[in-house]
């Protein structure tokens, strides 16, 4: 993630992410046609050259992981986004400075920026039976690199300490082994978590905003079962 942006204007994204995790849900625990997916991504992108490859390896992964325990889920998804995508900022790889995309765009040209690892872990986790209280988008400020970024946390029970599955080293760490990464917020489709010192407390929900809306759009048009209805 670019460092373009103050950490509390990250917040004009929270209600989008929200709101696509809970109108998501249906369609995660549902089958996907890969075959259907890659005619569509195809049709949409263009040749998808070694995306291809990378798509099929999702697939893979997605039929033979789902009755290993979570923990390995955890590690599998998280070794498999890290090394079949590249960092590369949004200039750079989309020409605009704020590109959200869906896995199979991140697949394509595997590439994105920490976001796109985020919420390619998330989907799939979800699609593995990973259940979204036990997963939050967390919103941090990478104090090494002095810049926003997005991990995926994971917690075994509510009030447990969460594993950070993170874009930058393939470990995946209790957040208590992660002095450089400071939270800022961290959200689900149950709604909003904010830091502090009892804990994290949840604070509410947000209202939808249009650019998760277009990553949904466009997952449906990749021929992800999506409900459309809130």
């Amino acid at each position: 993630m670019a460092v373009r942006f103050a950490i509390p204007q990250t917040l004009r994204w929270l209600g989008c992410a929200l709101w696509l995790a809970g109108v998501m849900l249906g369609g995660l625990q549902a089958d996907w046609d890969f075959s259907l997916i890659s005619r569509r991504a195809q049709a949409l992108y263009g040749p998808l050259g070694a995306g291809q490859q990378r798509i099929d390896a999702w697939q893979h992964l997605l039929a033979t992981q789902k009755q290993v325990g979570e923990l390995q889920q955890l590690n599998v998804v998280n070794q498999f986004f890290n090394k079949q995508m590249r960092y590369e900022e949004d200039i750079d790889l989309w020409h605009t400075v704020d590109y959200w995309e869906t896995p199979i765009e991140g697949l394509w040209k595997g590439a994105g920026d920490c976001e796109d690892y985020a919420i390619a872990k998330y989907f799939s986790l979800r699609h593995l039976g990973v259940s979204s209280d036990k997963l939050r988008i967390t919103y941090v400020k990478a104090l090494r690199l002095n810049r926003a970024h997005m991990v995926l946390t994971y917690y075994s029970s509510p009030d447990a300490m969460p594993l950070v599955l993170d874009s930058l080293i393939d470990a995946i760490k209790p957040a208590s082994q992660r002095a450089d990464l400071l939270p800022v917020y961290s959200f689900n489709a149950e709604g909003l978590w904010l830091p502090g010192a009892k804990g994290n407390k949840k604070v509410g929900d947000t209202k939808r905003l249009s650019r998760w809306q277009d990553v949904l759009k466009k997952m449906q048009a990749e021929g992800f079962p999506v409900e459309t209805t809130n």
